[in-house]
């Protein structure tokens, strides 16, 4: 109980940073390197609890999903498919500690999840060549998530996918493909799934959010972006394509009962699947735009199909097939709060159904 409250008092003291705060540098004589940013330096904001006062989990383990007891239909989790091995790790584990370093069979890699945006992604473990682990580094910009990696003390934007400031700046991630649903969903797609549990080496009140009603109240902000953009509400869930400095917004009410939208974004053709509860996406080509497919969700793996009697999973990956399957080109995209979204991509495309 003790450890809680002193987490909770640094999460106040998170909530009353202001503005006018600056940077803490552990190097009292910088080099020139270290003050260079790709992004305003009058906008990177201490968030309180320091470098690593939001632990990352370094050593995570899993349970099976059959196992689970721990979670409730409805809360959220950010599902990868590696390897062969899917995995699932919970908000209300991630909450907490915002970074997990991973590896599936060789395949090392950083899950990040940032509660203030609502922003999640996978990427390789990898910099200045070598692998290595990311950590929390404390700074926020535009309320988002700025790591670090251990090699070379760079910070890295988290929904920037760069590093903007250290020895790697301009450097982007290796990003691998991942997708953000509810429990139940997930545990239908994957029932053998491994999930993240709370085992973590860490004493916290897992299911509680640190941050209150923040997910819910859509005039709730901890730290302001630069900009905000009243065409949807702040805090609702979409999921993004982003290409270069661009991005396209496709709501969950676009997908009600399930469906299949084929899309032109930036000059790039893209199938986007999903219903209520998940989306992903994919990008088409000449070989691939030629087809037509269906959703086909049916409480299994399979999620979509195409003409020849291909099924296929939300990852894009063949699950049964009568002729060869279609490989899918991963598509850069994220689940956000809408307001992180026209933040970093101002001005985004809202996708209208014809």
């Amino acid at each position: 109980m003790k450890k809680y409250l002193i987490f909770l008092f640094t999460i106040t003291l998170l909530w009353s940073c202001s503005s006018s705060e600056t940077i803490p540098l552990d190097n009292p004589n910088p080099s020139p390197q270290a003050l260079e940013w790709l992004i305003p330096i009058n906008e990177v904001r201490d968030g309180g609890p320091g470098k690593d006062g939001i632990p990352s989990i370094d050593k995570p383990k899993f349970t099976n999903a059959n196992n689970v007891d721990f979670l409730n239909d409805d809360d959220l989790v950010i599902g990868i498919f590696q390897n062969d091995i899917t995995r699932a790790y919970p908000h209300v584990v991630m909450d907490w500690h915002e970074v997990t370093n991973d590896e599936i069979n060789g395949a090392f890699f950083t899950l990040n999840y940032c509660p203030l945006t609502g922003t999640a992604f996978a990427w390789e473990s990898v910099s200045k060549n070598a692998r290595t682990t990311f950590g929390v580094s404390g700074l926020l910009y535009n309320a988002n998530l700025i790591m670090y990696d251990r090699n070379t003390d760079s910070n890295w934007s988290q929904l920037g996918l760069e590093c903007v400031n250290g020895e790697l700046i301009g450097d982007k991630p290796k990003l691998y493909n991942v997708v953000e649903t509810n429990w139940a969903t997930w545990k239908t797609l994957y029932p053998d799934s491994q999930v993240l549990n709370t085992n973590t080496g860490f004493s916290r009140s897992y299911g509680i959010s640190p941050y209150g009603d923040y997910a819910v109240n859509n005039e709730r902000f901890i730290f302001r972006p630069a900009i905000t953009n009243p065409s949807l509400p702040n805090k609702q869930r979409v999921y993004t394509i982003i290409d270069d400095d661009k991005a396209k917004v496709y709501q969950f009410s676009d997908f009600e009962n399930g469906k299949v939208i084929r899309d032109t974004f930036n000059g790039n053709d893209y199938l986007i699947v999903g219903n209520s509860n998940i989306i992903n996406a994919f990008k088409l080509d000449p070989n691939t735009s030629n087809h037509n497919f269906n959703y086909s969700f049916n409480n299994s793996e399979v999620f979509f199909s195409d003409d020849n009697g291909n099924s296929y999973s939300i990852f894009g990956n063949v699950v049964s097939n009568s002729r060869n399957g279609i490989s899918f080109e991963p598509v850069k995209s994220v689940m956000s709060y809408w307001f992180a979204i026209a933040a970093f991509y101002p001005d985004p495309e809202i996708y209208e159904i014809p």
